[in-house]
């Protein structure tokens, strides 16, 4: 049967070489059993049969059973054919506008045909333009369902003849050729447990559905084991990485861990920040390499973890390093992490693309012989000159900002790869990261430090911008700072840059020198200006910063307690929430304020309302999943891996979770899917495999 599977798509009969090619390059279908696994995007109810007289003027799409009467040809220039249909209840009229030759030829008078189509009400009598008609005796035959799938098509399919009805005659025809005889790969136990309706009658009523509660059925069984094979695969990898990829085993916490926890920790470590550090040192004391994901919300304390894991490294006489995707964000780690790092005596240095070439020389000499501990840095530590003595930890920050491929050049800068540590302020909702990242472990810092405030949220109209410069004022007079951030969009960045320099302009007009002093920063600055920009904010020399989205990530100034947001309806929910992480970082009360004009999409309303309701990061990525999709939120790099043919990451999370339950079952009973009762999953498997090398993507 799998093999009738495997043929060409245009030896199907009814497709041939011409439509073959159509279906190749519009829908990716290329034989038998890309075919099969295309599926219906709705369903039309086609359960009930109307009569005539019960029709309503409701524009709603109907069938009726009846006989054509007579045919006529209307209007001066014969414009339209007119069929007089009846049904014993009552008369209503049939219109075609085109292929009238074609009809008149192969239409039969008094012959019971099934109509379906729009039926709507003109001068007192219901007519149909161009119906969807076939003769009663073939639609009692046909393997059509009541409820009548609608596939997936584009233009030129519609252009070229290849209807929705063309793809329900050959999807009909290939049932018959392959006389629906698919074979189940789920063992028997799963399939009994989850009551999953075998996958025969899954694949056939997923195309003709006889019930509701059958189609119902019938994606359930497809989901779960589209969900169950993606998880399989994901929990695979981890465990072979487990058992194949050696680790350094750090089996000491020694004198630079212990000193900083007990003598120089600035303050308290929350519960949750103590959990992952746990979570860290069983890891990286095992024989395999660690690869973990270090998930916090902005400002939730993941650097102080990270440094914790990179001092576990050094206590047992290895090097760490952390690479962050932009010089200013480099630059703060290691600002922050020198203060931390310098009463334990540890030598820790920067590389960036700025770096001058003596220093380079001295970094990469110490970096060689070993006296170089930490260094932090850019894209720069990937370059081929940059040699380790024994690079023990891989930071990792933002990670979906380097591609695999640059990931990778790390690793290999060592005979036995580092432990990688992963961290994102990119919260991603649960489902998602038991998709993407389900090969890695995850750790989440679910708690603020002490002392934190939570940001005050507010929306604001353009209109209410004079009260709005008043309180800002306000908020200056009691000596803190303000972020004033416009809208950066590539496709038309000398409008958006035209938009930042006007704003520069009347902020500048309204916050007037000598009481005010305003500072500037947008991308098409001088890696050099934007840094002493920055730098000037950041000492307390000027009140307030306007700037581009280029602060986003990582900028910390504790006394910036204000964050206005232009435009705000064109930024994205995880950028609002990224910028607004900006504020909130000392113990003063912060605020975000969200500036739009009054024309607002349901979408931006929606993004609006969710900023102002919570900060929690998690609720937002499960908002902006909802409204944005998997492909969206992981960039192009990601979206490869969720080319999901039936299930919804957002709508079957439920599906999902239990699909990982059992995956995970299975492989603690049978890793090696060894079983005579595995064998047809195992075979499954390894096709599956070899096909989807999309796997390479994920981490």
């Amino acid at each position: 049967m799998n093999n009738l599977l495997e043929t060409p798509i245009e030896y199907l009969k009814g497709v041939g070489p011409a439509r073959g090619e159509l279906l190749r390059k519009e829908l990716g279908i290329h034989k038998y059993g890309d075919l099969l696994h295309l599926f219906p995007n709705r369903y039309i109810d086609r359960t009930r049969y109307y009569k005539v007289n019960e029709l309503i003027n409701n524009n709603a799409e109907v069938q009726v059973v009846g006989k054509v009467m007579n045919l006529k040809t209307v209007g001066e220039k014969k414009t339209r054919l007119v069929a007089t249909f009846s049904d014993g209840t009552g008369e209503m009229e049939l219109v075609w506008f085109q292929g009238q030759k074609w009809i008149r030829e192969n239409i039969k008078i008094n012959i019971p045909y099934v109509v379906f189509g729009k039926a709507s009400a003109f001068n007192g009598m219901f007519n149909m333009a161009h119906p969807e008609m076939e003769l009663l005796s073939d639609h009692e035959q046909s393997l059509r369902s009541a409820m009548q799938p609608i596939y997936p098509s584009t233009e030129k399919l519609t252009q070229r003849g290849i209807t929705n009805k063309v793809i329900n005659n050959i999807m009909q025809q290939l049932f018959r050729e392959t006389q629906a005889l698919y074979s189940d790969v789920l063992p028997p136990s799963i399939i009994n447990e989850v009551q999953l309706i075998p996958k025969n009658a899954a694949l056939f009523n997923i195309h003709f559905p006889k019930s509701p509660e059958l189609l119902a059925r019938a994606q359930f069984r497809l989901k779960f084991e589209e969900l169950f094979f993606i998880q399989l695969q994901l929990i695979t990898k981890n465990l072979i990485r487990k058992h194949k990829i050696k680790g350094h085993v750090f089996d000491k916490v020694g004198i630079y861990f212990n000193d900083l926890y007990q003598n120089h920790l600035p303050f308290e470590l929350t519960g949750a920040q103590k959990r992952v550090i746990k979570e860290i040192r069983h890891d990286m004391g095992q024989p395999a390499q660690m690869n973990r994901l270090l998930q916090g919300d902005v400002g939730s304390g993941k650097t102080i973890v990270a440094l914790m894991s990179m001092l576990l490294a050094l206590d047992n006489g290895f090097q760490a390093c952390l690479m962050a995707p932009t010089e200013i964000l480099a630059n703060q780690h290691f600002i922050g992490l020198s203060e931390l790092a310098q009463p334990l005596g540890i030598n820790i240095k920067i590389l960036t693309g700025s770096t001058k070439t003596a220093e380079r020389r001295i970094i990469h000499e110490e970096l060689e012989n070993g006296t170089l501990h930490i260094i932090i840095g850019t894209h720069a530590l990937l370059e081929d000159k940059v040699r380790f003595k024994n690079l023990g930890l891989a930071v990792i920050d933002e990670q979906h900002r380097f591609g695999v491929e640059q990931r990778s050049r790390l690793w290999r800068k060592n005979d036995i790869p580092p432990h990688v540590l992963v961290m994102t302020a990119t919260p991603i909702p649960r489902t998602l990261a038991m998709s993407l990242y389900g090969d890695l472990d995850i750790s989440v810092i679910d708690e603020l430090p002490p002392g934190r405030k939570p940001i005050q949220t507010v929306h604001r109209y353009d209109s209410n911008r004079l009260k709005v410069w008043k309180f800002l004022k306000d908020e200056i007079a009691k000596g803190r700072q303000v972020y004033i951030v416009y809208p950066l969009i590539q496709e038309s960045e000398k409008m958006d840059y035209k938009d930042l320099m006007d704003g520069y302009e009347s902020i500048s007009r309204d916050f007037p020198l000598p009481q005010y002093s305003v500072s500037i920063v947008h991308g098409q600055m001088k890696p050099s200006e934007k840094d002493s920009e920055m730098a000037r904010f950041a000492a307390g020399k000027t009140n307030l910063m306007v700037a581009t989205t280029v602060i986003e990530v990582g900028v910390n100034v504790p006394n910036a307690s204000v964050m206005v947001i232009e435009s705000a309806e064109r930024f994205g929910l995880s950028q609002l929430h990224q910028l607004r992480g900006r504020v909130g970082r000392g113990a003063d009360q912060s605020y975000c304020i969200m500036m739009t004009g009054q024309k607002l999409s349901n979408d931006s309303k929606t993004r609006l309302e969710t900023m102002c309701r919570t900060n929690d990061g998690f609720e937002i990525a499960e908002v902006d999943l909802k409204l944005r999709g998997p492909g969206d939120i992981m960039g192009t790099q990601q979206s490869g891996v969720l080319n999901l043919q039936i299930a919804d990451i957002v709508r079957d999370k439920d599906i999902l979770q239990l699909a990982r339950h059992h995956a995970i079952r299975l492989l603690q009973d049978d890793a090696p899917l060894s079983k005579p009762e595995h064998a047809a999953l195992r075979h499954a498997f390894i096709e599956m495999g070899k096909k989807k090398n999309i796997w390479n993507y994920i981490s």
